[in-house]
């Protein structure tokens, strides 16, 4: 069935050379480009690790910063909440002094006014028991 002549080496160098030309044309070009390809994949890879992790560290730094702003915004509420009740407190209590004075002021006046319609009444009642005395006695009687 097989000729065992001279064709059989021949493909067989044929087959070995076309390999060997693949191999250098094709093949080894090939296998070049798809090494590059991986190195710039790996570097692309390992360059987009460090700029993660840059950031995730520019976020770490950034949201401290935030932390301590709110922390020292709060302690500024806080000390203007406290500067606000002392005004208050202190402003209540010259308000409390003030009104205090005012009703000792006003209970001196009116026990002034007090004493003073006393007086007044007595006057009158002084002189409409001297009239009444006159009418109902002698007029001549009393002197």
């Amino acid at each position: 069935m097989f000729d065992f002549d001279a064709t059989l080496p021949l493909m067989a160098v044929q087959f070995l050379l076309l390999t060997a030309l693949l191999n250098v044309v094709f093949y080894k070009p090939l296998m070049k480009v798809l090494d590059e390809r991986e190195e710039y994949l790996r570097g692309g890879d390992t360059g987009s690790k460090e700029k993660l992790a840059k950031a995730e560290s520019i976020v770490q730094e950034y949201e401290k910063q935030i932390a301590d702003a709110r922390r020292e915004s709060q302690n500024l509420v806080q000390k203007a909440q406290a500067e606000a009740k002392e005004i208050t407190a202190s402003k209540i209590a010259a308000a409390q002094q003030e009104v205090q004075a005012q009703r000792e002021t006003a209970t001196q006046e009116i026990e002034q006014q007090k004493a003073t319609a006393f007086e007044t009444l007595e006057q009158q009642v002084d002189s409409l028991s001297r009239q009444i005395l006159e009418k109902i006695l002698d007029p001549e009687l009393i002197k």
